[in-house]
């Protein structure tokens, strides 16, 4: 006896599955003899706006599109939000079609159309709808389900490809959140295909009973539809396993089925376990009879259920199989959909997708990035690089559904500010079943893990001195709105509380800020406002430079006036100063020299944001060497300001720079290596060691955010330190809306951490002279006796630094026949002759070279 599941009343014909991506026929989907709506008949998703949906009616009747209520409605990104409507109009005759295109479409498209939009329409990863009174009549696509890129592959798939229906097919797909498969019902064409657009013909056959799941009927293994290598051998064909439900992910939001896992062939090349696309309710631990297509999806092998059915008994609830990092390829490929468990305890490397696909990423250990401690293309580069990624693996949320809610944290729980989580944290026992999807193997996680953390959030470090400087990237601090920075004025808000909290702090003396808006001295003018309602009225001015290059972000000086005085004006590099200096790629570097009002020592802070790594520069590609795009560029514009740097642009004395910013380039990297080479020191590099970092990107630290002193300035500086408040807090912590559900909104504080997504470097120097107080012991000698006699000093030399050294640096002799000879830093002997006058200067230096002297005097009584 076998406990039936529901069936989807779909006729699906045999011949119609043999294609790879497979996917369960959508529930509603029926063939029909005589059509009774309309419905989808042919899909462009061409080049530009090539764009283009064939709406057919073969009801044998006139339908009026307006009278009707009819529109085409597309959601986007994997929303089950409709964010495009179209009303439709005109009349469609029986046997015709009526053709949607994109206003921008090319002539031949709008040669065949009867209806023009020209708003943002749909890319391969949006759901497009035909409704009548708002039900749906059919539906391409899934809503509410971000597929990546595009539905199905190669041709048959919905980006770059025209998608015709078969002509066996004549009624819509009525339910827009089922599963959608493009190779049941479609024939795909290569992108900019238009010779089928405004025609369409169809028989309407009805195919032959598909087959049903029968407990008690012959099956294959799940190994021998796995196969030995990276795709099923029998992809196409439909085959019958039985097996048990070791994940199931087939809730709202989730992967559209579950993982069967089976006893086993005894072949450990092949999987014992397969997901199966299904819509049917199944749990975990329950035998299932399934019958379906075998095929592939990005590389995944699947069976599409036609049917399922769970039986009185079968196999036990398997083990799960130890897998354990580094993985070989082929190890995973025979693990595929199989239950497993990392007994590992494993660091959480990379958080960069946790917003918006509930993603982490795993590894054995912190990773570096290859050019932050070796030469780029090195040996040694290489073969870190390749140690970096096979050791690794995502742990997913078994959901495919875009900004998930909630939010699930590595122990299972929910995701809130009591209950997050930081990279360097640590995650063991993750457990779940091994699934392949977006070129990733990754854990579809069916328990919690173990979770321990052990890189909590630093305090400010502490870098000494009494005279600091920072640079903080304020990540699009616009006040334009809904440009690069803050969509709305909600988030500006947290956006500069965040901000804001971060720099008040710190409390530098001086900030060079990266990335805020080149609107003149609005963006800088308004920080400074609201960093002086929080920490008191004029604490803070800025270096007023108006729009800086021609960039929409630029770089900016703030300072306390309390502290320094900025001496002289602004001096900026660009390619008008020195043509090395590409400003259409790199921001102007800004140079201000700063006074210290205690003591005058002068301090020229340049603050820079070079050409990124990401898109290239016109013959200067990405060459592979771990050095990314526009390395070249970003080179010159060092060399560039080495030179202009040396001249003193300022006014002041070179080699008194700290120059500060986002080089982009790790400090084994070619620029790197010129400032460097001319005599400007790495402070993190010498005050944090090899492993410093800034940034995060692809799950690996190191540090884009410099802080490099000159030679005439080095001796000052008495400590330097990132602060790790933004690279290891996940950035759904950050201060934007955009890609939030309303309860993710809500999880934000007006704290520092993650109020960008670089950490701000603080640099501390020293500027301060020790005190320094002598007292001679006798100060008048009697009596004048001509003999030696010894003066002992008391030296009292205090800093608030640390040690002082304190030694006599000079003596005089004035008098008939005086003298005067050094015994010790703390005593002399001076010839006792009548009136006759003695001096000793001492001099007292702190570790930064600061000095002061005293002159003593000791004085013979007549």
């Amino acid at each position: 006896m076998k406990r039936r599941l529901h069936r989807p009343a779909v006729a699906v014909a045999t011949a119609s599955l043999l294609a790879v991506g497979l996917a369960a026929a959508p529930a509603t989907i029926a063939h029909a003899a005589t059509p009774t709506e309309l419905f989808i008949s042919e899909y462009i998703e061409g080049s530009s706006n090539n764009k283009a949906i064939e709406i057919a009616n073969l009801t044998g009747a006139p339908i009026d599109l307006g009278a009707g209520d009819y529109d085409l409605k597309i959601s986007f990104n994997g929303s089950a939000t409709v964010g495009l409507t179209i009303p439709l109009t005109g009349t469609v005759a029986p046997g015709d079609v009526h053709v949607v295109a994109h206003g921008s479409a090319n002539a031949t498209i709008l040669a065949a159309a009867d209806q023009t939009n020209s708003a943002g329409w749909y890319n391969g990863d949006d759901a497009v709808m035909l409704t009548k009174a708002d039900a749906v009549v059919d539906a391409l696509g899934q809503s509410g389900f971000d597929p990546g890129t595009e539905w199905g592959s190669g041709l048959v798939s919905t980006a770059d490809n025209t998608l015709r229906r078969g002509d066996a097919y004549c009624q819509g797909d009525t339910d827009p959140g089922d599963p959608f498969d493009p190779t049941v019902q479609w024939t795909g064409f290569a992108s900019d295909t238009f010779d089928g657009l405004g025609t369409h013909s169809a028989t309407c056959e009805t195919p032959p009973p598909p087959p049903q799941a029968d407990c008690d009927a012959d099956i294959v293994t799940i190994g021998s539809v796995q196969g030995s290598g990276t795709a099923t051998p029998v992809a196409g064909q439909t085959v019958r396993v039985e097996g048990v439900v070791v994940g199931d992910f087939q809730a709202s939001g989730g992967l559209g089925g579950f993982f069967l896992q089976d006893a086993g062939d005894g072949d450990p090349a092949t999987s014992d376990g397969i997901f199966v696309l299904s819509s049917e309710p199944v749990e975990v631990g329950d035998p299932v009879h399934v019958v379906g297509t075998a095929g592939e999806n990005f590389g995944a092998t699947r069976i599409s259920a036609i049917d399922a059915a769970i039986c009185p008994d079968g196999v036990e609830l398997p083990g799960p199989v130890e897998l354990e990092l580094p993985v070989q390829p082929s190890t995973s490929e025979s693990l595929e959909g199989m239950y497993v468990t990392m007994p590992q305890t494993l660091t959480i490397l990379e958080y960069f997708e946790f917003d918006r696909f509930g993603e982490i990423v795993l590894g054995t250990e912190r990773q570096i990035q290859p050019t932050a401690i070796y030469d780029p293309g090195s040996a040694a580069a290489i073969a870190l690089a390749a140690e970096n990624a096979a050791n690794r693996i995502t742990v997913d949320d078994g959901r495919s559904e875009s900004n998930p809610d909630p939010a699930i944290h590595p122990n299972g729980e929910e995701f809130t500010l009591e209950n997050t989580f930081r990279g360097g944290d640590l995650v063991s026992d993750v457990t779940g079943v091994l699934d392949f999807a977006f070129g990733k193997w990754r854990i579809q996680p069916t328990q919690g893990a173990n979770y321990e953390a052990v890189n909590e959030r630093p305090e400010v470090p502490e870098v000494g001195g009494d005279f600091t400087v920072a640079s903080f990237n304020v990540l699009n601090y616009f006040t334009t709105l809904d440009s690069r920075g803050a969509a709305t004025q909600e988030e500006f808000d947290r956006q500069e509380a965040k901000i804001v909290a971060a720099l008040a702090e710190i409390d530098a003396d001086v900030f060079g800020l990266i990335e805020i808006e080149n609107n003149g001295d609005t963006a800088v003018g308004t920080l400074v406002q609201a960093l002086n309602d929080a920490v008191g009225p004029d604490t803070y001015r800025f270096i007023s430079t108006g729009v800086v290059g021609t960039d929409e972000i630029t770089t900016a000086l703030i300072y306390k006036p309390s502290a320094v005085s900025p001496v002289g004006k602004y001096a900026k590099l660009d390619s008008t100063v020195d043509q090395r200096f590409d400003d259409d790629a790199n921001r102007p570097a800004l140079a201000q020299t700063f006074a210290d009002v205690e003591t005058g020592e002068e301090i020229t802070v340049v603050v820079n944001h070079l050409k990124s790594k990401g898109s290239a520069c016109a013959g200067d590609p990405d060459l592979g060497d771990g050095q990314g795009n526009c390395n070249l560029t970003r080179t010159a514009a060092a060399e560039a300001m080495v030179d202009w740097l040396a001249a003193g642009p300022t006014g002041a004395e070179p080699g008194r720079e700290l120059i500060i910013g986002d080089l982009n380039s790790y400090d084994k990297e070619d620029p790197i290596d010129v400032l460097v080479e001319a005599g400007y020191t790495d402070l993190l590099l010498r005050e944090q060691g090899e492993e410093a970092y800034s940034y995060v990107f692809d799950g690996q630290v190191g540090y884009l955010d410099y802080a490099l002193v000159g030679p005439a300035l080095l001796p000052k500086v008495t400590g330097a330190s990132d602060w790790a408040i933004n690279a290891d807090e996940p950035d759904l912590l950050d201060y934007t809306m955009q890609f939030k559900r309303p309860a993710q909104d809500a999880i934000f504080a007006p704290d520092a951490y993650r109020s960008s997504d670089h950490d701000p470097v603080l640099v501390g120097f020293d500027f301060i002279a020790p005190e320094l107080e002598v007292t001679a012991d006798p100060g008048l000698t009697f009596p004048p006796n001509a003999q030696w006699r010894t003066v002992a000093f008391d030296v009292d030399a205090t800093d608030d630094s640390g040690e002082v050294d304190a030694e006599i640096v000079d003596t005089t002799a004035e008098g008939h026949k005086a003298e005067i000879r050094v015994i010790s830093d703390t005593e002399v002997e001076v010839l006792a002759r009548q009136g006759a006058v003695y001096t000793v200067t001492f001099e007292a230096t702190d570790p930064y070279g600061n000095t002061t002297t005293e002159v003593v005097t000791i004085r013979v009584l007549p």
